[in-house]
């Protein structure tokens, strides 16, 4: 009996070369996978976005949230965080599409696609990459997964919170930004 060859992971710059067209793709540990986000994940994410532009329009000096990007982890792996944030400091170029090193959070909402990576493999590797604070959206159970680090020399996520819809999700990052867990997730 023969075994099969083991699949050609394909590289970050393979990925570059070949996705031009493809929206919602990313290269997860060698493999292009395609999101097809469903209408309740886009809400979400323009309600986040939203309740940043509120709160940045009090708070100059926020950071900057954006939609689209893509975070270069390493050459087997381009995420596309669903919302991301950064400080003023590192806001991308206008004509940039790809960060240089990861933003300091990155939000992803489920999808039926892409959900087992969300917590799975992406975690693990935003964790590894040096990302400051994850927020793991699940639409399934209207609940936000928090991961962060308690300093920023922290080498591993040591703080786990599971908030749900009695909750309101703040950072660190961005002080005062406050989220109304219940009016992310209404219907």
């Amino acid at each position: 009996m023969a075994l099969a060859a083991p699949a050609q992971k394909m590289t970050a710059q393979e990925f570059f070369a070949s996705t031009d067209e493809l929206p919602h793709a990313q290269l997860i540990d060698g493999e292009l996978v395609v999101n097809s986000p469903a209408f309740r994940h886009n809400r979400l994410i323009i309600r986040m976005v939203e309740l940043f532009a509120t709160h940045r329009a009090t708070h100059p000096g926020a950071g900057e949230v954006g939609i689209s990007g893509d975070a270069v982890l390493d050459q087997f792996n381009v995420y596309v965080p669903d919302l991301w944030w950064v400080p003023d400091d590192r806001r991308p170029d206008d004509g940039e599409s790809r960060f240089v090193a990861p933003p300091p959070l990155v939000v992803e909402v489920r999808s039926p696609s892409t959900w087992r990576y969300d917590i799975g493999t992406k975690l693990r590797h935003y964790e590894s990459s040096g990302v400051a604070e994850v927020w793991l959206v699940d639409t399934a159970a209207d609940v936000v997964l928090v991961y962060r680090r308690r300093t920023p020399e922290t080498p591993i996520f040591d703080i786990a919170l599971e908030l749900t819809t009695d909750d309101t999700l703040t950072t660190p990052l961005v002080p005062g930004w406050v989220i109304d867990l219940a009016s992310i997730f209404a219907r």
